[in-house]
């Protein structure tokens, strides 16, 4: 038997149960009633049971019948759901928005999201920018901006995105080949891998508990992109000063590994700084909550 040939039966059997009635049922579909009728009684020859005892005043579910419905209920609320999920793809939000992004930190955090939530909400577009001005200002070529930030901006709209920090990190094979590091006092004797500054050396901020340290390293190679500085630091030319996000991976896969985590070091925040104010519903709102909620729960 082919099942296939039941399931337009199935959903007029649990039709006429729900409304416990042929003629109601058949009105619902916008069937004629013995069109319904015959269908089922199709139904119970291909299954070769009785589902329905039929009177010329009232309908009855057989126990058989009585068995048999829950089966077709499911698949009746299954084709509700359906019905109910196109419904919900044509009256979603429909639009573009234009979003900039720090060039590392997007490709890193933010593209991810941005692939679900375009899989998630087919119709709205995404015009991203990636680029390291990172301006207080937004330009009217854009709607949101991630921004980086130790305080929150000065002017504008803007959400708090998540909070990003720094570490130290270096290679198995570069501490194997160089001394332990148990204390931050002890970062001078080493090679450390820096973002461009105006000195070769760099004071690094420590905080444990009540303890403030400042320690001045000395900066053997630098580069103004994080992922130059992992790279380097990949290749065990020394300790890599680092946001969280660009090593997280890295340290998953055991390639390279924090150095003293018990230290707190820098904290900076990323911010969503709007051109304009938020809409309730508005696909611009959407994606900032989107942002928002995935980043705070990573």
């Amino acid at each position: 038997m082919d099942n296939s040939d039941n399931l337009t039966a199935m959903l007029l059997f649990a039709r006429v149960v729900e409304l416990k009635s042929f003629t109601e049922a058949a009105r619902a579909l916008g069937l004629s009633k013995s069109h319904v009728s015959r269908e089922i009684a199709r139904l119970e020859v291909r299954l070769g049971i009785k589902l329905l005892q039929r009177t010329t005043r009232k309908m009855a579910l057989t126990e058989l019948g009585q068995a048999y419905y829950p089966f077709c209920m499911r698949m009746l609320a299954e084709m509700h759901r359906a019905d109910a999920f196109v419904q919900q793809m044509h009256q979603e939000l429909t639009g573009n928005v234009r979003l900039q992004a720090p060039v590392t930190y997007g490709c890193q955090c933010i593209v991810p999201l941005l692939n679900r939530f375009l899989r998630r909400h087919l119709h709205i577009n995404i015009d991203l920018d990636l680029t390291d001005r990172n301006s207080d200002e937004i330009s009217d070529q854009v709607d949101v901006a991630i921004v980086i930030r130790a305080r929150a901006p000065q002017q504008g709209n803007f959400r708090v995105l998540s909070d990003i920090d720094w570490g130290l990190y270096a290679a198995p094979g570069y501490l194997m080949q160089h001394p332990a590091i148990s204390h931050p006092d002890m970062l001078p004797r080493h090679d450390l891998l820096m973002f461009h500054g105006p000195a070769h050396t760099a004071a690094l901020p420590f905080r444990r508990d009540k303890q403030r340290l400042v320690v001045e390293v000395r900066s053997r190679f630098r580069a103004n992109n994080s992922m130059a500085l992992l790279n380097a630091a990949l290749a065990g030319s020394g300790i890599a000063y680092l946001p969280s996000y660009m090593a997280q991976e890295a340290v998953a896969r055991g390639e390279i590994q924090q150095l003293l985590p018990e230290w707190q070091m820098d904290r900076l925040q990323s911010y969503l700084l709007l051109r304009d104010a938020e809409q309730p519903t508005s696909p611009i709102s959407l994606l900032c909550d989107t942002l928002i909620n995935a980043l705070a729960s990573a």
